[in-house]
């Protein structure tokens, strides 16, 4: 066994079991003494899965000996967000609304990873039914941030990406309804993919907002992310070969994105775009005025539609709530069904005007966060630190959400601060390409 695996991306542990190198019942056997011993570990996981990832191990490694791996990654483990339903195993959705809640079957997509050959080591921590981008949960347990560990990890997949971050899983599964992958995978410096709404089955996920709502991978390359995607939907990855930024054509988008960015975040955004520019791509700084317009609609589209989710479990018990969490979830109590309507309608308008506008550019890019990550304690003890920061957090990553993209993070120079590329809905495999290319710019 090695220590030295706890740090490889997932595709080299699964190279490595395919050459006969890596036994997966030893690498997941090395996993788990990690997460047994790690100062951290019960903070980032809410459960692990022994006797399940252990069998699943077991298997993986008699399909090695036989030479019928499923997939690239068959029998590297990884680690699921504790709003992915798994069979006989408490999944809580970091709330105690939820508490003690089994379900009976796997969710879609882990049925499907788990088809892949790929172990779940367990069910991590993250923001109370998926609501905060900054991942503080004193209901549940609160990540810490891999470059400080008095900050947030970001959420709302804080644990998932906390678990890669610390050498405690190849790579994690969350979830992404307005930048619950891209911010703790920019702030913890790993790859995050947010993958269109709909491309990834959502059944056997407990939902936040579903029309929002997507799965995506946070891991330690692009590479890793294109194997991931393709296990979670049973397909097949990108060819990422040949990836260049020669002729790329992105766009900074100035409206919203670059206002109030902090020193850090834009000197990381500002490095990375001279390296894109310097491996052969064009970058220019443009305006989309309808951004704003679509931002605006958010209070009405999010609020309303988490409400109405849990506005049952919500009204029965809310002395079980984190308050801050509490009140976003309250904003959407009064939302009109007309003015619901009508913003979706909108929308839907501004998508193509957007789609429209950018039909010219290979991604949009920007700072995958304005800010750096909060202190954990101002955000517990600081009246209004809470909501300000949290917005400020998911401003930038909102965007793709609200405009129907795909969208990528990667990490830059500066520590805890990424650059994001968003483009067209289902363009994951182009965005991969490009990241591939960004990747070893950036590098």
């Amino acid at each position: 066994m090695s220590n030295n695996w706890l740090w490889e991306t997932a595709a080299n542990l699964g190279r490595g079991i395919g050459s006969g190198e890596i036994d997966p019942v030893d690498l997941t056997q090395t996993y788990l003494e990690a997460i047994e011993v790690h100062e951290f570990s019960s903070r980032i996981y809410a459960r692990t899965t022994v006797d399940r990832v252990l069998a699943e191990a077991e298997a993986a490694s008699e399909r090695a000996k036989a030479g019928l791996r499923r997939s690239p990654l068959d029998g590297v483990p990884i680690s699921w967000k504790d709003l992915f339903d798994t069979s006989g195993t408490i999944c809580e959705a970091g709330s105690d609304l939820l508490s003690g809640r089994v379900p009976t079957t796997d969710a879609e997509v882990v049925k499907n990873a788990t088809a892949a050959g790929l172990v779940g080591l367990g069910k991590t921590h993250m923001s109370e039914l998926a609501f905060s981008g900054l991942g503080v949960n004193p209901v549940k347990e609160t990540s810490p941030c891999v470059n400080d560990h008095s900050a947030v990890a970001g959420g709302s997949s804080s644990g998932a990406a906390t678990s890669v971050a610390f050498g405690l899983a190849a790579a994690g599964i969350g979830s992404d309804t307005g930048g619950s992958v891209r911010i703790p995978a920019a702030w913890n410096d790993l790859v995050g993919l947010k993958t269109t709404s709909g491309r990834l089955s959502l059944k056997g996920v407990v939902p936040l907002c579903a029309s929002f709502d997507t799965v995506g991978p946070l891991c330690r390359s692009v590479e890793d992310a294109n194997l991931m995607l393709a296990a979670l939907e049973g397909g097949k990855p990108a060819n990422l070969d040949g990836a260049s930024l020669v002729g790329k054509r992105f766009l900074i988008l100035d409206t919203i994105a670059m206002e109030e960015v902090r020193d850090a975040p834009k000197s990381g955004f500002d490095t990375a775009c001279d390296a894109l520019k310097n491996a052969g791509a064009h970058v220019e700084n443009g305006a989309i005025e309808v951004v704003h317009e679509a931002m605006q609609l958010t209070g009405v589209l999010y609020s309303a539609e988490a409400y109405g989710t849990w506005s049952r479990e919500i009204e029965a018990d809310p002395e079980k709530m984190f308050p801050p969490i509490l009140a976003r979830f309250m904003a959407g109590k009064d939302v009109l069904a007309s003015d619901y309507v009508k913003a979706w309608q909108r929308l839907a308008e501004i998508r193509e005007i957007y789609a429209a506008k950018t039909a010219g550019f290979d991604a949009v890019i920007m700072p995958s966060s304005a800010i750096l990550p909060p202190n954990v304690d101002r955000l517990l003890t600081e009246d209004g630190y809470f909501n300000t920061e949290n917005l400020l957090a998911l401003r930038n990553t909102r965007i793709g959400n609200l405009l129907g993209s795909a969208s990528l993070t990667l990490p830059t120079s500066t520590p805890s601060a990424g650059i994001m590329f968003t483009a067209g809905q289902m363009s994951e495999h182009k965005l991969l390409r490009i990241g591939a290319a960004a990747e070893a710019a950036l590098a």
